[in-house]
């Protein structure tokens, strides 16, 4: 990893660090807790290291809570903050509590999303920009996709999650950048939902 790099990954774990410390309250977008859970979203260290060598970092906000290992990378763990959703049927909506905040450190520019949710309609895991309403695709469970259900608690894994074509151009487009591409490898994806 280059000089240039290690200071992109450093400057975004120290924002990440200084933004957990936030309330709760502060970023996070809430509704009824009709189910409970989480979503773990994890960045690769290959698209981590990509992503810092663009200049570009991507920081989970409270409620999401994240979490680095030097095996598997990063990861930023969304809490269920409702849900009305069948995983093996392919139909519904889990919505998830805390943020995400995209900078590209070369351009200054950035965006956020609020409202991060997966939907089983679409198979998509998507997120509402700030000061938008209208929800925008951003990633895509890929590889080896599992669902299961036992009594009241449903499960889904991806081995791969990769950015959805509408989110890299949108994302491009906010951040004046070509990085983000359809089909790019981010990480992998695990969701559990746990209806009350």
């Amino acid at each position: 990893m280059s000089r240039i790099s290690a200071r992109l990954v450093a400057a975004g774990a120290a924002a990440v660090l200084s933004l957990t410390a936030l309330s709760g309250a502060a970023a996070a977008d809430t509704a009824p807790v009709t189910a409970t859970g989480n979503a773990v979203i994890n960045e690769s260290n290959t698209f981590l290291q990509s992503a810092a060598g663009n200049g570009v970092v991507i920081i989970p906000l409270p409620q999401a809570t994240p979490s680095y290992d030097s095996t598997t990378g990063f990861s930023a763990s969304f809490p269920v903050a409702g849900a009305s959703v069948n995983l093996a049927g392919y139909y519904g909506n889990v919505q998830l509590g805390g943020s995400l905040l995209f900078i590209d450190f070369a351009t200054g520019k950035s965006v956020t999303f609020k409202q991060i949710a997966f939907s089983a309609d679409d198979w998509r895991v998507t997120g509402v920009p700030a000061g938008g309403t209208t929800p925008v695709p951003l990633l895509k469970p890929a590889g080896v996709v599992r669902t299961t259900k036992s009594g009241t608690t449903q499960t889904l894994s991806a081995s791969d999650l990769k950015v959805d074509a509408n989110g890299a151009q949108f994302l491009d487009t906010q951040l004046n950048t070509t990085f983000f591409t359809s089909g790019q490898s981010v990480g992998s994806l695990s969701l559990t939902v746990v209806n009350g």
